[in-house]
């Protein structure tokens, strides 16, 4: 809470209006990949938020999961567990990683063939005083921060992103003309 100055007063107060965003936008049936540091938190309070959350859960693993990757339970609550992923997303393909990357395959594509990125890790948004805020200007119009202090503390949807990244795409463009 502090490192990210959210405006909650209480651990217990942010985790209940977090599980209350989540399940407004969230259905129970949806696909969702959590893109790393799911919570820290003990195993019992891992299983308590988990349950709480709408969705079927893939889990990136962040650097704060990774401690607990193999072999730790909590890790049997998510549908599955890996380090990285590639998905293909209305004929889009998604590289799906905990931290941004300066350079990953596709990036360098034109528009309507770009791999986008997504990815968490660095609590950008409106209150960021993170140490790796001066290098998101280097980020590629399509990569995106889906953590929730960049998102107002709601998860954010694959037809949010496409909005996102074309808006993203259309001011870099704006800029070189």
């Amino acid at each position: 809470m502090k490192f990210c100055n959210r405006p909650w007063e209480t651990v217990e107060e942010m985790d209940k209006a977090l599980i209350n965003n989540w399940n407004s936008v969230v259905g129970k049936n949806d696909i969702v990949f959590d893109l790393g540091d799911f919570a820290f938190a003990s195993n019992n309070k891992w299983k308590y938020i988990l349950n709480q959350l709408n969705g079927h859960h893939y889990l990136i693993l962040g650097n704060h999961d990774v401690s607990r990757y193999p072999g730790d339970k909590t890790m049997e609550l998510f549908e599955r567990v890996e380090h990285q992923m590639i998905v293909k997303i209305d004929d889009r393909y998604v590289y799906l990683n905990h931290y941004p990357y300066l350079c990953y395959g596709g990036s360098y594509r034109g528009h309507d063939q770009a791999v986008w990125q997504l990815f968490g890790h660095i609590h950008s948004g409106p209150n960021d005083i993170g140490k790796d805020h001066d290098r998101l200007s280097m980020l590629f119009p399509y990569q995106y921060d889906v953590g929730i202090d960049n998102n107002n503390y709601y998860p954010v949807s694959w037809n949010q992103i496409v909005d996102i990244i074309n808006n993203q795409v259309q001011e870099r463009n704006n800029l070189i003309l």
